[in-house]
């Protein structure tokens, strides 16, 4: 099954790539390797929270995967608009919007984690840091990063 076909599937609809909010790139690619800037937590709105604080482990897994959907928008940019040129995803990088004592951040980032590997199967399959942030961009809950490689 090709990927827009399992993301439609999934119901999922990739967005528009979202326009950088300053001075940076969306992506660069180097051959076949596309390094995406970080995404934020964003569909038709922000989702914001602190988690520790306001939000839990659910919420901020949703939140990664909005994450993810966002990066796949951005690979699909980077292959011309042509998502099935997506040969694997190489590595994330997952930073959470968290207090000094939450330590659940593989866990929310496993909502991106998890998502890719639905959809993509094998080739969702990724190396990934997780890490806590005391404040993310616009108050996010999440952003996440990535490197894939296409054809």
């Amino acid at each position: 099954m090709s990927i827009a076909a399992k993301l439609e599937s999934l119901g999922v609809t990739l967005p528009d790539a979202p326009a950088p909010a300053a001075n940076y790139v969306p992506f660069v690619r180097v051959g076949n390797i596309v390094y995406v800037s970080g995404q934020i937590s964003k569909d038709d709105a922000l989702i914001t929270g602190k988690l520790g604080a306001d939000m839990d482990v659910a919420a901020g897994a949703a939140a990664a995967r909005v994450c993810a959907i966002n990066l796949l928008a951005q690979v699909k940019a980077a292959c011309g608009g042509d998502i099935d040129k997506l040969v694997r995803v190489i590595k994330l990088t997952g930073f959470v919007n968290s207090t000094a004592d939450f330590t659940d951040q593989p866990q929310v980032i496993n909502g991106a984690s998890d998502f890719l590997v639905e959809a993509l199967g094998d080739a969702g399959r990724h190396s990934r840091s997780a890490v806590s942030a005391a404040s993310l961009p616009l108050g996010v809950a999440v952003e996440i990063e990535g490197i894939f490689e296409i054809q």
